[in-house]
């Protein structure tokens, strides 16, 4: 027996045919998104810190980098079709940029029926358009999924509730919690946490079938990582210690500010120093709420949508809590899932905000000042992209240039590369130059100086410096090499021709 809630979602899901514009719209902006990810993110970009890691995992490339407790395997498979057999990083963007625009398509697709196809269209190219989107689409990065995840399993939760008839919403959304898991467990729990709460609380949400898909989705998509902490971590409890404690220890800490002042264009802001950003790049960040809770208030009003649009925004709130107020930095991809959320309603509440001014003079007005709007948000999250992009490619090509020195010196495959994070990113080089990266020290320990010690006299060792470092103690001794710019090396005994000790 189909139960169909009025007050919960429009009647926009009455069975007919969707017209064919209404099916174009939501594939017109993905398709949009995926092109534009690659005209404005040089798919040549080497790979950054944190993708060269999950990278490593599948890749014949390099040996696997050290994977610390907080990661989840499902970047590695996500990248598994290309990275297994190619090393070529355009390639791996490429079908990074295509993937992130198949998955928001079926995220859309999710929501059919519960907006007007205008609506759904205006939140996708909403969400595409932020620059947090456009860069992380197609780079080696767990949190677009998060947001895809989440952005695909509200859609289908509201829509099952709405026809209990038809099974392919609750296998979606089995699907998308399992996709959120596998990328990062304990967000798929924090954006999950309300449709659990409301799928037991709310009596006309009580599905038992939905909220077994939900738990079974959680389940299957965060069971290798709960197995990993047992067979590499010490157990369940001690990979949660560890992960809180590499986020610098999950406790009460606002950290509304330092978002803010990541919004620039810092892909990480710790610790989050400085003034703020032009206001012309921050205010959509207040504004979108704003909107969101006037389509709510709408919504309200014309009793039509207010669960699909009260349920996203609770999803919204969970989603970004812990990254807004229980860890002491920022990184504006953490908010990636919210934004997904925040999305339709708040493309409904601009909607609705145009559609309540009086017809006439006053509409036009209306649609030509939230056009203008919109075209200064565009312009400016394009700014911060463009900016952020050089920045990135500047720097991740001075790594790569590294890397070939270090080939060229005599460190080559097997190798050990080490250092200090401070002076040169040494994870995302060793990947270049195909070496292992190893640490002695901090998050990413994983060998010991005795070690390196003594695999610097059996295969090409080298230590990341600059010319007046002192070398650790393990290295003393060993030849200093420059580099690439302000970076040298100290190379141990076993590099060919570098044996001797002394300054270049």
């Amino acid at each position: 027996m189909a139960v169909v809630t009025p007050t919960t979602v429009p009647a926009a899901l009455a069975p007919r045919a969707p017209a064919l514009s209404d099916r174009l719209l939501p594939a017109t902006v993905a398709a949009a998104f995926a092109l534009a990810q690659l005209a404005l993110v040089p798919p040549g970009m080497v790979l950054g810190w944190d993708e060269s890691v999950y990278v490593s995992q599948l890749s014949g490339h390099a040996p696997a980098a050290f994977f610390s407790a907080p990661r989840a395997r499902g970047v590695s498979l996500l990248v598994a079709p290309i990275a297994t057999w190619s090393s070529s990083t355009p390639l791996l963007r490429v079908y990074l940029a295509v993937l992130a625009g198949v998955g928001l398509w079926l995220a859309l697709r999710a929501w059919r029926g519960l907006f007007p196809a205008k609506v759904i269209a205006l939140g996708g190219a909403l969400f595409a358009s932020l620059w947090v989107t456009l860069f992380y689409g197609p780079q080696a990065m767990p949190n677009y999924w998060v947001a895809i995840g989440a952005l695909a399993g509200v859609g289908c939760f509201l829509r099952a509730q709405a026809d209990r008839t038809r099974h392919a919403p609750v296998w979606g959304l089995a699907v998308a919690a399992a996709l959120m898991a596998l990328m990062r467990p304990m967000d798929a729990v924090w954006v999950c946490l309300p449709l659990l709460v409301a799928g037991v609380t709310v009596r006309r949400w009580r599905y038992g079938r939905l909220s077994l898909a939900l738990v079974a989705g959680l389940a299957a998509g965060a069971a290798e990582w709960v197995i990993e902490a047992y067979t590499g971590y010490g157990g369940l409890g001690r990979r949660l210690h560890d992960a809180s404690l590499i986020q610098g220890g999950l406790s009460w800490n606002v950290a509304v500010d330092d978002q803010l002042r990541s919004l620039g264009g810092r892909t990480l802001c710790r610790p989050c120093t400085g003034g703020m950003p032009d206001p012309g790049v921050y205010v959509w960040w207040l504004v979108f709420p704003v909107l969101a809770a006037v389509g709510l208030v709408m919504a309200v009003r014309a009793r039509r949508a207010v669960g699909a649009t009260a349920l996203p925004l609770a999803c919204a709130v969970a989603a970004a809590f812990p990254y807004l107020f229980l860890i002491g930095y920022a990184a504006p991809r953490f908010l990636q899932p919210a934004y997904a959320l925040l999305a339709i309603p708040v493309a409904s509440g601009l909607v609705s905000l145009v559609r309540a001014t009086p017809r006439g003079a006053w509409r036009t007005t209306a649609v030509t000042l939230a056009a203008v709007a919109l075209a200064g948000h565009l312009v400016a999250q394009l700014n911060v992209l463009h900016q952020l992009v050089d920045r990135t490619t500047d720097n991740h090509r001075d790594w790569a240039l590294t890397a070939a020195a270090l080939n060229r010196t005599g460190v080559r495959p097997p190798c050990v590369l080490t250092g200090h994070a401070a002076i040169a990113p040494h994870i995302p080089i060793a990947f270049d130059a195909a070496c292992s990266s190893a640490d002695i020290d901090g998050h990413n320990r994983n060998t010991t100086a005795a070690t390196l010690a003594r695999e610097g006299r059996r295969i090409p060792v080298a230590v990341l410096t600059t010319r007046t470092t002192p070398p650790p103690s393990f290295a003393r001794g060993w030849r200093l090499i420059h580099l690439h710019r302000e970076v040298y090396a100290y190379v141990g005994p076993a590099v060919q021709g570098f044996g001797r000790a002394g300054n270049p």
